[in-house]
């Protein structure tokens, strides 16, 4: 085992795909191993131990983040977080900080959640698709019943006793041509940090042709320019927009933290309860399993040469027309797994989001340069 080189980020799945809801967009709900019998799937205490363990060994950072995600983790309980810290506690060494975050439904949220994820540290990121007749076109119960009303609880929950939320927005058909009801909603309910995620779902034997339910490119691209049109109107310095930070970044040189946006990927494995390692989040499948952490330490699977050919396919498949495009610093080609339109020219592997991309991109380039330009007026280089 060794320290692995660079940063990374390992999205948990102790609960597996298992959730309280059935939302009809989730990507997860057949994904990961089953377990046998009809047991519900859980990271025993021994592997949860081990991977931590693992974890903190491998990774390079003072800060050590790990997140918790599903399905659902609120579904095992608040007593099985309180055992994740304990040993968090317990292994952390001298000198290092640990830091958390959960993404949540929020439905399953109480006070004794909101205590215990203030007292710890916890980061949140809470699921809500805008007002109650936005979010549950398809955020639903098993049994069909709508699940706004709980979200909401969870959120002001969080908000009560002050866990940071960042608040994830899937935009698909349902929502994509009403960017100004939902950015106001999420302004309304005092949202500081939003993330907008596009719903792109192939149809079933098509490599090519969405869901009635995916939102369109030119969507996608009205969408997000309408959100940064009113943030940039009323919100700057209150709101955080995650695809506006990512936007800004470049005129700073810095990196993306989004790995949508960077140019190889890789570096966002996920551990399925099982201590099976995937290669990415959308790549739960037995072509992109890496090992399990109870043969090989986490360290090798990371710097694994299927893992970093893997991250590195990412910049190599890109198109010409998307080598060439004046917003290539931006987007760097979006996910592969969108990467399954034509370019003009024929070529295979556009993004299927691309002309939406390029014209939010294209439309926040003058104010990110302007942010950068006053920023190197004020700080002039020694």
């Amino acid at each position: 085992m060794g320290v692995v080189p660079r940063s990374f980020q390992v999205f948990v799945k102790p609960a597996g795909a298992a959730c309280n809801l059935a939302c009809d967009y989730c990507y997860y709900l057949d994904r990961g191993p089953e377990p046998a019998g009809g047991a519900p799937a859980r990271l025993p205490d021994d592997l949860l131990e081990a991977y931590i363990r693992q974890h903190l060994e491998a990774s390079p950072d003072e800060v050590v983040r790990f997140s918790w995600h599903g399905g659902e983790p609120t579904i095992l309980g608040l007593d099985y977080f309180r055992r994740v810290v304990e040993i968090e506690r317990r292994l952390c060494p001298p000198g290092r900080t640990i830091a958390n975050g959960i993404q949540t439904n929020g439905t399953l949220l109480d006070d004794e959640w909101g205590a215990f994820l203030a007292a710890e540290g916890f980061s949140v990121g809470l699921s809500l698709d805008g007002p109650g007749e936005i979010h549950d076109r398809h955020r639903r119960s098993r049994d069909g019943k709508p699940s706004f009303d709980g979200a909401l609880r969870g959120y002001e929950v969080l908000r009560r006793h002050g866990v940071p939320t960042d608040i994830l927005c899937v935009v698909g058909a349902h929502n994509a041509g009403r960017a100004s009801e939902v950015y106001g909603f999420f302004r309304a309910i005092g949202a500081s940090f939003v993330t907008f995620l596009p719903l792109v779902e192939r149809r079933a034997g098509s490599t090519n042709e969405v869901t009635p339910s995916s939102v369109s490119s030119q969507a996608w691209g009205e969408f997000l320019c309408g959100v940064f049109d009113e943030w940039a109107e009323r919100d700057i310095g209150r709101i955080k927009v995650q695809i506006i930070e990512e936007a800004a970044r470049t005129a700073f040189g810095q990196e993306h933290s989004l790995c949508l946006f960077r140019p190889v990927c890789g570096d966002i494995p996920v551990l399925e309860w099982t201590g099976e390692l995937f290669s990415c989040d959308h790549y739960v499948d037995p072509a992109h399993v890496l090992g399990n952490i109870t043969g090989t330490p986490l360290s090798v699977l990371l710097e694994s040469p299927k893992q970093r050919a893997f991250g590195r396919a990412k910049r190599d498949a890109l198109p010409p027309a998307c080598r060439a495009c004046e917003v290539l610093d931006m987007c760097h080609g979006e996910c592969p797994r969108n990467r399954f339109a034509l370019s003009p020219d024929g070529e295979p592997g556009l993004n299927y989001l691309c002309a939406g991309y390029k014209r939010f991109f294209t439309h926040v380039r003058p104010f990110v340069d302007a942010v950068a330009a006053a920023w190197r007026r004020e700080n002039p280089p020694s």
